[in-house]
């Protein structure tokens, strides 16, 4: 991963993506400079302190709307590895997909009202601390030049995250009112991969409509909602593409999935299991096997027992002097530390713990023994072989 691990909530993963320090520096100078505009009697101090106090509690209002996300999919059976901040905001790494269109419209749905509920908290806050009996309220431009610094910045996030909750509703798959829109198609149809398609559908049809308007932002239009200029045209432009292809590759991976969805991974593994001795050479290993194979990785055997697995990419983090003198057995993945799969669990599980691991293989096991080796090449055979046979 492309970042640092910030810490745990909830008993799930927090990692910020080294795109989300620029996001974050792009939020602070923009409210920054939103302050100097409204407030100029402020100290620059006072400017940039609030600036970044604010760009803060946004990106912690971010990480509660996508913890509300979690902590549904979680109450609900769905495992949760981790949330990561990033360029766009945050993203939950559920680990499969929900099991039906309730569970699909109460993880997608708390998001926005989650953002709704700050909003209205933070406006609260921006509009309660201040001598109301002193204040016009004829309009928002005219009030917040009224207001104190905490009043100012707490009216500023209760509007970002009610605007963030409306963007979030758009029902353009994968947002979350895609999800919403995919939760009720599925209801009625009673066919995900259907539900999937027709939301993707309407999910690129917003991106391109992004982009489009992006483009006219670029020469000067003033688009309703999302204003002009060449900078804000860019943004919405590169937030249209990231939708368009986000909606394509979740559709994909819902007919992944269906096709998958009811095969046992006994049809598919490879039954032939490589092994190699624990004591050998890496050297050996590369020369008698990796190299005589299409194999990329072998179990470790030692006296008749499994003992772990060895993987082209062990053999990679080593120097050509260290493959001389280390052994397979210095190298290996053991087997305590293994992620294996039953022979007649579903493949299209099997493929979830491939990618959410990152690993290319998985051991199958059937009680204490090992029957063969589930890759991901063997997945995308099977995979390759269904779309000819239509």
């Amino acid at each position: 991963m492309n970042g640092f691990r910030l810490g745990r909530f909830f008993g799930i993963d927090l990692h910020i993506d080294w795109s989300w320090l620029l996001i974050f520096a792009l939020v602070s100078w923009s409210l920054n400079s939103m302050f100097r505009e409204i407030h100029p009697e402020w100290t620059v101090l006072a400017q940039w302190g609030l600036a970044l106090l604010g760009a803060l509690l946004f990106f912690i209002s971010v990480l509660a709307h996508e913890l509300a996300h979690s902590i549904v999919a979680r109450a609900r059976g769905i495992p949760v590895k981790n949330i990561t901040l990033f360029l766009f905001g945050g993203v939950s790494n559920i680990q499969k997909e929900p099991t039906s269109p309730m569970t699909e419209l109460m993880i997608a749905i708390v998001g926005p009202l989650t953002s709704f509920l700050l909003g209205g908290i933070f406006l609260v806050l921006g509009i309660g601390g201040a001598a109301l009996s002193d204040i016009s309220m004829t309009s928002p431009t005219g009030l917040l030049p009224q207001l104190g610094p905490l009043n100012t910045m707490f009216m500023w996030l209760g509007s970002v995250n009610i605007l963030l909750g409306i963007f979030n509703l758009i029902p353009g798959f994968p947002l979350d009112g895609g999800r919403v829109l995919r939760s009720i198609l599925w209801a009625i149809t009673d066919d995900v991969v259907k539900a999937t398609r027709w939301a993707s559908v309407v999910g690129q049809i917003i991106a391109w409509l992004l982009m489009l308007a992006g483009v006219f932002m670029l020469f000067g239009v003033q688009v309703p909602l999302l204003g002009g200029g060449i900078a804000n045209g860019m943004w919405i432009i590169f937030i249209g593409w990231f939708l368009q292809n986000a909606a394509v590759q979740n559709y994909q991976k819902a007919v992944v999935q269906d096709i998958l969805g009811n095969v046992p991974v006994e049809k598919i593994m490879n039954p032939e299991v490589p092994v190699v001795p624990a004591d050998i050479k890496v050297d050996d290993l590369v020369e008698k096997h990796i190299m005589k194979t299409d194999n990329q990785a072998f179990i470790v055997f030692d006296e008749d027992k499994m003992v772990g697995l060895v993987s082209i990419d062990d053999v990679r983090k080593l120097s050509n002097e260290e493959r001389q003198n280390e052994t397979v057995r210095d190298i290996m993945t053991p087997s305590k530390e293994l992620v294996v799969v039953a022979p007649n669990e579903n493949a299209a599980e099997a493929l979830d713990r491939l990618q959410n691991r990152k690993i290319r293989q998985l051991p199958v096991v059937n009680g204490n023994r090992i029957v063969g080796l589930l890759r991901r090449k063997d997945i995308l055979r099977w995979l390759e072989l269904q779309s000819q046979t239509g």
